[in-house]
Formats: structure tokens, sequence, C-alpha cells
């Protein structure tokens, strides 16, 4: 039987899932990576059997058998009661003798700031905006697409350029460039063509996401239409944040904003220009800035808040992901 180490920490989003193994001193005693965590595709169990296979690969390398603390921030928690299942059917893996799951938006949020306060916003895939304080209030949306009133995300921007350029070519829009670069991002010829494509699935259609950057880049040429969507996502989330800082009480006080995500990393100038104006209007306090770090950092720093460590065993591992 190995040694009981301080804290397992789990971030598991949909494409893939990252795990670390932390000593009561913060010393990083093994990393993992394992695959996409979606529950409601595979079913809970399928799902956390993909944790499972990088939660014994980080406690065979560290030669940990359990560990005090489970902080997994994961994909698809989305309720309290989903935060409630998974916590059990990941507690009925023995890993840990307490468990808590959240969210991964939090991940991020917490791996950007040097205390569990301020806000996050994640637009990947989908959109996402969390808030916390030290302590413990939060505030959230349920992020469920539209029957939750969310736009945005890589999946959203696709959609609409799409809409767009599909109309701009049956005449039913204006004219946007759109019609011409995202079929031939693909090698098609025409908007009809990529819809024959798309509806076929002569593409596939997970590849819809590669059609987000090319929104970016044709933003970037000029094309109005292409710029109106990018400034609508830098609306969307300066107002996702404005209303999780009222709702905490942190409108008037200086707050750090953070950004993370592929879209917001990728650090595009009109997006992430937008989003600083629009803020300093709205939100004037804020401090934006876009979170590099590793979500799996902030699991674990979470996973430290809650059992309590000092200061300087946060700082070793921060420092452990951020070298």
């Amino acid at each position: 039987m190995g040694m009981t180490a301080r804290v397992l920490a789990v971030d598991a989003g949909n494409s893939k899932t990252d795990v670390a193994v932390v000593a009561a001193d913060g010393t990083v005693l093994a990393t993992a990576r394992g695959g996409g965590f979606r529950p409601p595709v595979v079913g809970v169990e399928a799902a956390v059997d993909a944790v499972a296979a990088a939660v014994a690969k980080a406690f065979t390398a560290s030669g940990v058998a359990s560990v005090d603390h489970v902080s997994a921030c994961l994909a698809n928690a989305d309720f309290p009661v989903e935060e409630e299942q998974l916590a059990a059917a990941l507690h009925a893996r023995g890993w840990g003798g307490s468990v808590e799951v959240r969210n991964d938006t939090f991940a991020i949020l917490r791996a950007g700031v040097t205390e569990p306060r301020g806000v996050a916003v994640v637009c990947g895939a989908g959109i996402n905006c969390v808030g916390m304080r030290p302590d413990g209030r939060t505030a959230r949306f349920p992020a469920l697409g539209r029957i939750s009133g969310d736009w945005g995300g890589g999946w959203g921007l696709a959609e609409e350029a799409l809409w767009h350029a599909a109309r701009a070519e049956d005449g039913r829009g204006g004219p946007t460039a759109l019609a011409r670069t995202l079929p031939a991002h693909f090698g098609h010829p025409t908007m009809l063509a990529l819809i024959e494509a798309l509806h076929l699935e002569t593409v596939a259609p997970a590849r819809r996401h590669e059609l987000t950057p090319v929104l970016f880049a044709t933003a970037a040429d000029g094309d109005p239409v292409a710029r109106a969507i990018v400034d609508r996502l830098a609306d969307e989330v300066v107002t996702m944040a404005t209303v999780a800082l009222t709702r905490l009480g942190l409108l008037e006080e200086e707050t750090p904003v953070l950004l993370g995500g592929g879209v917001l990393a990728a650090q595009h100038p009109q997006l992430n220009d937008g989003i600083r104006d629009l803020l300093s209007a709205r939100a004037p306090k804020a401090v934006p800035r876009v979170v590099t770090a590793s979500p799996v950092l902030g699991a674990a720093l979470l996973g430290l808040d809650r059992v309590g460590a000092q200061p300087e065993v946060h700082e070793r591992v921060r420092a452990h992901f951020e070298r």
C-alpha cells in the first residue's frame, strides 16, 4: 500500500482529462492525461472510467494509493444535482477521503487568481461564466446553450457565420465575404456546395469548429458582417462578466476578470480590444487578463483551499505549473 497524498486534482473537459497528485507541502508528485469527459454521451460511469485511467497512471507514477481530498472540475457539471451525482460516482472509486466537484470553468478562474476571488469567462466550444468570493459565494450560469439564454462559443460562432454566408449567397441577406471564405476553407466553390457537404456529412460535423478561425480572419480583413459577429461576442462576454460581478457585489471593487478557452486565449485583437473597451465602460474596476495556465492548476488550488493549506503550499503548486 502506498502513501497518502493531500490532493488529487482533476480537470476533465470534453476533449481531455488532466490529473495531478499533490503532496501536503505542495510538491506535485505526478501528473497524467486521459481522454475526454462526456457523461451526456457515454453515461456517468463510462465517463468516470476515462478519469480513472488517468488517475491510475498518476497514482502509479507517484506511489500513492489514495489522497485526503479529491478536487474535480468537470465539464457538464452544470447544476448542483449533476455535481452531487458526479461527486458520488468519484467517491465510489475510493480515491480520497472527501470529494468536491465543480464545473470546469471554476478551474480556469482559480488558476488565474492568487485567492479565490474574481470572475472568469470561458469561450471554447461553448461559452460559460463563473465568479467566486473567498467566503464561498459563487455566481454562475447553466451554460446549456440557447435553452439557457447563451450565445457564443466556437460552435455558436461557426453557426452564425454559416447562417449569414448562406443568406448572402441565396439573396435573403446582405453581402459578406464569409460566403466565399467559409466554403473555400473546405475546398468548395460555393456555400450551396458546403451546405450539401455538411448535410450529407462528406465534411464531418465535428469539423465545423474549423470555421471559427476563418470567421476571425475574415473579420480581420474588414468584412462588416464578420466584424459584427465578433463585436457581438465581445458584448456577450462583457455582459456575462458584469452580471457575475454584480451578483457577487464586486462591481465597485477592483476585481480580476479572467478570459479563458481557445477562442479568448487566441487573443484576436478585435475581440480582446472590444472586451476591454466594453468592460471599462460597464465595469471600470474590473481587471481583464487572459489565463494561459493549465486548468488542472486551478483544480489543485481549489483542493488546497478546501483543506486549509498555507499560502506557501499554493505557491509551490503554482510554480510547478507555471515554470
